[in-house]
């Protein structure tokens, strides 16, 4: 009985939060832009996700005749719900919805709109202002500007979250292999590293976006050869610090594999610089995507993009309602970001972890 308190005592302080740990999470939370920002940005994010709930010119379910059906994931022809047509049923047309009342009902997303439906029923020529119809206006084409902005929003997201973990994973192994190793590995990675980063990334991100058929795959693998140059500093001199304490030093001594002392003692110190630098990754990410977009290099025509946005409102000055969206879109998402960035940065600051997280 005694030994089992001792082994579980042991295992209660070995998930404990150190001290170090709770005066970053202080120091954080004492920044209070920073901890609403995360919240924001956390909230829409999930809202994001949920975008088909929200913005769906297909209703979410439909109760007709007794029965129930599920349009949102299930194509249905209209003959089901009494027409005359055996092709899928177009929920916006009119007619459709006199015949499901009538016999039963239906429940919509709040905006019935999807990121790529065409409103043929607009008041006045497209783009139109924002009405009750379309809250934020149409685009050029009638698009509803709201749906495309939140499923924009949740594709921009969802790119800077893969660029940015595949950034951290590339950049901490290769910034690790030079700090650790030294030598011969840190000589020809710092030159191979001054040529990489002299590139123009912008024009040759361009140049092979023109090469291949643009989709979100592409140019997630093609962002990911230049997205690493920024991080893999901090974790070399990260690691080239780490090698010389006295603990790892130790380790050495005992004959522990450097695959050991790498993953129990020197990586945890370089995570320290990579989450600090992770939100500024994700920054980059979305302007990068953003201006590809913007120039015709990014995603494929249709798809719901920011920089896909901000074009349609430099092509349509008579429709100001289409840059502010894409300006206040833009300029919420980045700051919220930068926000969050620099309170992460100010909480793993030793200076403030000194202080106890004072500011």
């Amino acid at each position: 009985m005694l030994a089992w308190l001792r082994s579980g005592s042991r295992a209660h302080s070995r998930y404990r939060i150190s001290p170090i740990t709770q005066r970053r999470l202080a120091t954080f939370r004492a920044n209070r832009r920073a901890r609403l920002s995360l919240w924001l940005l956390i909230g829409l994010f999930v809202v994001s996700l949920a975008a088909e709930l929200i913005c769906n010119d297909r209703p979410l379910v439909v109760q007709y005749d007794g029965q129930w059906y599920w349009p949102m994931w299930n194509d249905y022809p209209e003959t089901t719900f009494g027409g005359f047509l055996p092709t899928t049923t177009d929920f916006s047309d009119p007619a459709v919805g006199e015949l499901i009342h009538a016999n039963g009902w239906w429940l919509r997303a709040p905006i019935p709109w999807s990121y790529g439906t065409l409103d043929m029923q607009l008041s006045s020529p497209a783009p139109s202002p924002p009405d009750m119809r379309h809250w934020l206006g149409t685009d050029d084409q009638g698009r509803d500007v709201a749906a495309r902005v939140l499923y924009g929003v949740r594709l921009s997201l969802l790119f800077a979250l893969g660029v940015s973990l595949g950034a951290v994973v590339i950049g901490v192994s290769i910034g690790g292999m030079q700090g650790y190793f030294g030598g011969a590995a840190d000589l020809f990675g710092q030159r191979f590293l001054e040529i990489w980063s002299g590139l123009p990334m912008l024009f040759l991100l361009i140049i092979l976006s023109s090469l291949v058929s643009p989709n979100i795959w592409w140019l997630l693998g093609i962002m990911l050869l230049f997205a690493w140059l920024g991080l893999v500093d901090v974790v070399r001199a990260e690691f080239l610090r780490a090698r010389n304490l006295e603990y790892v030093r130790a380790a050495k001594a005992l004959g522990l594999p450097s695959r050991l002392i790498i993953w129990r003692h020197v990586l945890p110190n370089a995570m320290v610089s990579t989450v600090t630098f992770l939100p500024f990754i994700f920054t980059g990410a979305i302007g990068t995507l953003t201006a590809l977009d913007f120039l015709g290099f990014g995603l494929p025509p249709g798809s719901p993009s920011l920089g896909e946005l901000v074009a349609q409102g430099r092509n349509n000055l008579q429709a100001p309602w289409l840059g502010i969206t894409a300006f206040v879109s833009l300029s919420l998402l980045l700051s919220l970001l930068v926000f969050v960035g620099e309170g992460l940065r100010d909480a793993f600051d030793p200076r403030h972890t000194e202080l106890g997280g004072k500011q």
